[in-house]
């Protein structure tokens, strides 16, 4: 009876911490006009930013090369790199740029012994890892919705920004 008592308590507790949504229930469903708008509204900016992208890699004296989730790395022939598979741990780091180079936070994002599977990162950059050996280095060109996407990250990368991301596995 004390179980019961205790776990009513907790799912109590655990509902009431819930956050309040910013819309209204009604307002939470698109509809087929809508959701069509906002999928044409990304087609068209993952177009516009691929060929900013693009235009971006012939100025450089960097080479960069496409990888099949969409965005660009430093490496040629990477994807015939070993693939780590999901449950494999790594310890990386990280630094966000935006494409005139202003590093966009001072200290670098870094995981360590985090499984592969288990990532809370942009799909870029577990995706990149999984193809690095320890002590590698890459720099990605990361369109936006591979990256903060539609509402950025709330703090220094704002909404529809493509990034530069230079990532090391330690």
């Amino acid at each position: 009876m004390n179980k019961l008592f205790y776990i009513s308590i907790l799912i109590l507790i655990a509902s009431c911490a819930k956050q309040t949504p910013a819309q209204h229930p009604e307002e939470q469903f698109m509809s087929e006009s809508e959701l069509e708008v906002s999928k044409n509204r990304t087609k068209e900016l993952n177009t516009l930013e691929r060929n900013q992208i693009e235009d971006w890699i012939k100025s450089q004296n960097v080479k960069y090369y496409p990888m099949g989730m969409n965005y660009w790395v430093n490496i040629e022939n990477l994807e015939k790199n070993y693939r780590k598979n999901n449950g494999e741990k790594v310890s990386y780091q990280y630094y966000i740029y935006d494409f005139d180079r202003v590093k966009l936070y001072d200290t670098p994002v870094e995981n360590i012994n985090v499984k592969f599977g288990h990532f809370k990162e942009m799909d870029a950059v577990e995706d990149v890892i999984r193809y690095l050996k320890k002590g590698e280095e890459a720099e990605l060109l990361v369109p936006s919705v591979l990256a903060y996407g539609t509402y950025g990250d709330n703090k220094k990368v704002p909404n529809d920004m493509p990034l530069i991301i230079k990532v090391k596995v330690l």
